[in-house]
Order: structure tokens, then C-alpha cells, then sequence
């Protein structure tokens, strides 16, 4: 079977079946891969949302994280294949096991593809 239920609540997608998904050639996709084989927590929530609206959500961040300058990855592309896709989407999150790197997942409805993958730095770069 496709998913399993962990502790955390919600049903992930199995790490195996993510590092498939990952495996493209944008930047978010390969930092989010890089971040789950180095042991990263991972998480796929039940349920599914709508594109449009994450997409006008993921919009507003974008803007705030430029006019802050937060370090992101793949977040424009990620509005604007969320804005592209329309359908409905599974939520996941792998955050990198140092803590500095979250990762969003945007899946379709059945978790069998990525729709689109950004990542938000969480703590400053070592100098």
C-alpha cells in the first residue's frame, strides 16, 4: 500500500515513494531530496486543498519573504505551478534534520505526483 499512518497524525507517504516524487531537476525538488536521504523528518497530511487558493496563499509569502529577505527555493515557481495545476492538493513537509531547511510539498490528490516543491531557510546561514 501507498501510505501508512505515523505517530505524528495523518497519513505520509512512504520516504521511498518521496525520494521518487523528488527526483526532478529544480532546485527545491533536489535540496528536499538532498534533505530526506541526509535523515529528515517527513510528512504527508490527510486531505486534500485547493490549488487556487494555496497558490494566492503561497503569493502573499512570496512577497513577504522578498520584502524581508528570507532565503527560499522554488517558491515563484511553486506559485505558479500551483496556480497552473488548479486541481486538488495533498500538503507534505520535510524539514531538514539540522532544523535550517523546511520544505513544502504540493502532491496530487492521490500522492502518486508532485505538483510542486519550495523551501523556506529557518535559521541563518554559518558564516
Amino acid at each position: 500500500m501507498l501510505y501508512r499512518t505515523i505517530v505524528a497524525g495523518g497519513e505520509s507517504v512512504q520516504r521511498e515513494r518521496l525520494e521518487q516524487l523528488l527526483d526532478g531537476d529544480d532546485e527545491a525538488s533536489l535540496a528536499a531530496l538532498a534533505a530526506l536521504c541526509a535523515g529528515a523528518s517527513h510528512v504527508v497530511w490527510d486531505g486534500t486543498t485547493s490549488a487556487e487558493s494555496l497558490a494566492r496563499i503561497y503569493g502573499r509569502r512570496l512577497r513577504l519573504t522578498l520584502r524581508k529577505g528570507i532565503e527560499t527555493t522554488g517558491l515563484e515557481q511553486a506559485v505558479q505551478g500551483l496556480s497552473r495545476y488548479g486541481g486538488p492538493v495533498r500538503l507534505g513537509q520535510i524539514r531538514a534534520i539540522d532544523g535550517s531547511w523546511t520544505f513544502m510539498l504540493f502532491l496530487d490528490q492521490d500522492g502518486s505526483a508532485l505538483v510542486a516543491c519550495t523551501g523556506v531557510r529557518q535559521t541563518p546561514p554559518m558564516p
